[in-house]
């Protein structure tokens, strides 16, 4: 059936009558507007709640009841920037999602995108993202949506086609500007991926083959994206001594193409950076006052986590992975790769290696040094830090992930008092296996606010934190009715009690589920019961339906 008025097509399959909860009564419910708390009673029918009565209103006979007395309801949190489309089809039961009371996951983010694929081995040649656990069994976004509604979600997923993945469809990992014609056909793959429901348009420009890209073909693709109604997200090209200039870069590209803008997990990397955040908010707010569509998101943490690679020069990563590995095989080429990392961490103290711990990596020499630093690996080894992250590099198939200790906390609570931004995680990790040493993220983004910065340290009121969980979320994307509470919404909720809630996965010890979310209802199912999944997979890919469908 189609989603009324929001634009996205939500295929559900006929669910068993049991499963299907009936009403919720006894909790406040904070609607994702930002309006205050208030005692009601929320009817479900048909996976939409048919009705917000007054508190006691009388509920019909013979409906399943949650019971949320002394609980928040709330619409289910949406994530605009997860990279889950790289782990749901081999962990759709989303685990650590339920346990934050996120319902819907937004993909395709910082230019990456399991779709299009031209050549798979070219794909696994050019990044380290490819998930091995994956089936691989598509070649665009409308096969990727099938095989994911195929397995079967216990939330929603939102797609976005990624530039990186777009240029190694048809570049390749070629360190240059594309033809016309290569233009054309990246554009002619944006507009397919828009015609097969993608709700957005991402680029990360740190990123290689990202980040070879200039400005003229940034601003071609996000026209197009702009054309076909989708929202444009973007890693910006520094978040460090070139923050603000990066922003500019990103909103020339949407006022140019008359893009939605949405920068990604906004903040300034490296102490010498730090502050930074309160000029590139009043940017963003004068660009909003000159009529711009233009907003932010953050995740709560003072790390960040990415690839290895990304802390080397742009042009060690022409030829992908496969040509960086390449040249860590050539003697000479190998210490032009060294002294080019010295010299970066010269012109960039933030970049320290004391500070850059590894999260994850593939078996190989260094598999025991996750959760320690490259400096810890250099001492080790006896080397410096660049030539201890280029060992690592070498022996694991520069398949590595970092967690980046370089952020402020007065930054992070700039960016979050800022009305237009919202609360994203950055993660993509849906089951607690237990392997690597990831960021936390994944775990406890949505509680971590709720508890840590609502709760705690009154950063933001409860109400205006939901709301940058759930109804800003889905405006960015026109899920008109999402992210609310009301009468005709889709009855994606959460329960949560707002004492108890809390993250629990840190830094040290990732792996832990947060607490204080009781249950969660996509669709008007129940995927947490008492806090315990359920096992039911009423989720889906959302699509956007087309202008012309």
């Amino acid at each position: 059936m189609a989603d009324a008025g929001a634009g996205l097509h939500h295929v559900r399959r006929d669910p068993a009558g049991d499963d299907m909860i009936g009403a919720i009564t006894g909790g406040l419910v904070i609607d994702g507007t930002g309006a205050e708390a208030a005692p009601a009673t929320i009817l479900i029918d048909g996976g939409r709640i048919t009705g917000v009565l007054p508190a006691g209103a009388e509920v019909p006979p013979g409906l399943e009841v949650i019971d949320a007395g002394g609980n928040i309801v709330a619409p289910g949190f949406i994530d605009l920037h997860s990279h889950a489309d790289f782990s749901a089809e081999a962990s759709p039961e989303a685990i650590t999602q339920l346990h934050q009371g996120v319902t819907t996951l937004v993909t395709g983010n910082c230019g990456w995108s399991p779709f299009p694929i031209t050549d798979l081995e070219q794909l696994r040649a050019g990044t380290a993202f490819l998930a091995p656990e994956n089936t691989w069994s598509w070649r665009d976004g409308g096969g990727f949506a099938d095989a994911l509604n195929g397995v079967g979600l216990a939330i929603n997923l939102a797609l976005q086609v990624g530039h990186s993945a777009l240029r190694l469809a048809v570049l390749g990992g070629a360190e240059r500007a594309p033809s016309e014609a290569e233009l054309e056909q990246m554009q002619a793959l944006l507009r397919k991926a828009a015609e097969q429901g993608a709700v957005g348009f991402s680029t990360g420009l740190i990123y290689a083959p990202g980040t070879f890209a200039g400005a003229p073909e940034v601003a071609a693709l996000v026209a197009t994206a702009a054309e076909c109604g989708l929202l444009y997200s973007t890693h910006i090209r520094n978040e460090g001594a070139r923050l603000l200039e990066a922003l500019d870069e990103a909103i020339e590209a949407a006022r140019a193409g008359g893009a939605r803008l949405q920068v990604s997990h906004l903040k300034a990397m490296g102490p010498a950076n730090h502050g930074k955040v309160h000029a590139a908010l009043e940017r963003l707010d004068q660009a909003r006052a000159e009529g711009l569509d233009v907003a932010c998101d953050v995740y709560p943490y003072t790390a960040s986590s990415t690839t290895l690679t990304a802390r080397l020069p742009t042009w060690t990563m022409e030829g992908g992975t496969a040509g960086l590995l390449a040249r860590l095989c050539d003697p000479a080429e190998r210490e032009r790769v060294a002294d080019a990392v010295r010299e970066q961490a010269i012109l960039d103290p933030g970049n320290d290696p004391g500070n850059v711990v590894i999260a994850s990596l593939p078996p190989g020499r260094y598999e025991d040094c996750r959760g320690l630093s490259l400096a810890e690996i250099a001492r080790r080894d006896g080397v410096d830090g660049a030539e201890a992250a280029l060992r690592v590099l070498e022996h694991h198939e520069a398949a590595v992930s970092v967690v980046n200790h370089g952020m402020s906390e007065d930054d992070v609570v700039a960016v979050l008092r800022h009305p237009w931004t919202s609360v994203a995680s950055d993660g993509w990790i849906l089951r607690p296996t237990g392997s690597g040493h990831p960021h936390p993220r994944s775990f406890g983004t949505f509680p971590r606010v709720l508890g840590r910065y609502v709760r705690d340290q009154e950063v933001l009121t409860l109400r205006e934190a939901i709301r940058r969980m759930t109804s800003l979320p889905a405006s960015r994307l026109g899920l008109d009715d999402r992210g609310v509470v009301r009468p005709g919404a889709v009855a994606d909720l959460v329960v949560l009690d707002p004492q108890r809630i809390a993250d629990r996965s840190t830094y040290d010890d990732p792996w832990q589920l947060s607490v204080g979310v009781e249950h969660v209802l996509v669709a008007g199912e129940p995927v947490l019961r008492d806090a315990v999944p359920t096992g039911l997979r009423p989720g889906r890919v959302l699509r956007k339906v087309s202008a012309s469908s």
